[in-house]
C-alpha cells in the first residue's frame, strides 16, 4: 500500500501540487490554507475539551469566531496575530490521551500512515468534518480536492527532505509518524519509555523527556528536520 501511494503521488498528486504552488501567488495559497485551518479549529476545540483542556478549547473557538468574522471566513488568520495559538488535536489523539494504545501501524490508500487507534479516530473526524458534510456534493468534492492539493503543495519541500534523508523511506516515515503522534498526544512532552515500550512509572523517579531526545529508549534515533516532522500525516 505504501508503494501504491508513492506511485500515485509521483504520477498525479505531486505534479498537480507543484503546478498549484508555481501558478498561484503565495498570498492566495496562504488564504486557502487559513480557510481550511479555520474549519479544523471547530473540532480541535472539541477534542481539547474532551482531553480536559477547557482553556485551550475556549482559545480554539475564539480563533474560529475572530477569523470567521474579521478574517473573511478564515482567509486571514487574525487570531494568530493577536497571540491565540493554533493547536493540533484530533480524535485519535483524544483516544491516546484516554489511554488507548496505538495498535498496529497501518498505511491506508491515499490517506497514508496511521495506526489502528488513529484509524478509529479518523472515522469520527470524517463523520463530523463540516467540509465532508457540506452540500451540494459537487461543491464538497471541489473543496476536499482543493484542501488536499493545498496540503500537498505546502509539503513539497518536506517530501524532498525525506527523499534525501532516508535510506529506507518506508521505515523512516513509519518511525517518524509514530514518534510525532506520540509527541502530539502528550503535547510535546511524552513520558520516557522502557525497553519494553511501556512508559516508566512515575514512582520510579524518572522524569519525562521530550520525544526528540536521543535518550528515549524505543524512539527512532534519526533527528527529524522541523519541516520533515510536519510532513507525516496524523496530522
Amino acid at each position: 500500500m505504501y508503494g501504491f501511494n508513492e506511485s500515485l503521488d509521483e504520477a498525479v498528486v505531486k505534479p498537480v501540487a507543484t503546478a498549484y504552488k508555481e501558478s498561484l501567488p503565495e498570498i492566495v495559497q496562504i488564504g486557502v490554507r487559513n480557510f481550511f485551518s479555520n474549519l479544523e479549529d471547530i473540532f480541535i476545540g472539541v477534542n481539547n475539551l474532551l482531553q480536559g483542556k477547557p482553556v485551550e478549547a475556549a482559545s480554539d473557538w475564539t480563533r474560529v469566531a475572530l477569523n470567521t468574522v474579521f478574517g473573511g471566513v478564515g482567509l486571514l488568520d487574525w487570531a494568530s496575530e493577536i497571540g491565540l495559538e493554533k493547536h493540533n488535536e484530533d480524535f485519535g489523539q483524544t483516544f491516546g490521551r484516554w489511554g488507548v494504545g496505538d495498535g498496529p501501524y497501518l498505511v491506508w490508500p491515499v490517506l497514508g500512515s496511521s495506526t489502528l487507534r488513529d484509524t478509529a479516530g479518523r472515522i469520527i473526524d470524517i463523520r463530523v468534518d463540516p467540509l465532508r458534510n457540506h452540500k451540494p456534493i459537487a461543491t464538497r468534492n471541489v473543496l476536499i480536492l482543493t484542501n488536499g492539493i493545498s496540503r500537498r503543495a505546502y509539503l513539497l519541500d518536506a517530501s524532498r527532505l525525506l527523499e534525501e534523508a532516508a535510506l529506507d523511506k518506508y521505515v523512516f516515515q513509519r518511525d517518524a509518524h509514530l514518534q510525532r503522534r506520540r509527541s502530539l498526544i502528550h503535547d510535546g512532552s511524552p513520558p520516557r519509555e522502557s525497553a519494553s515500550g511501556r512508559p516508566f512509572s512515575a514512582d520510579a523517579g524518572v522524569s519525562p523527556v521530550p520525544a526528540s531526545s536521543d535518550s528515549d529508549v524505543g524512539q527512532p534515533r534519526a533527528a527529524l528536520p522541523p519541516a520533515l516532522a510536519t510532513s507525516v500525516r496524523g496530522e
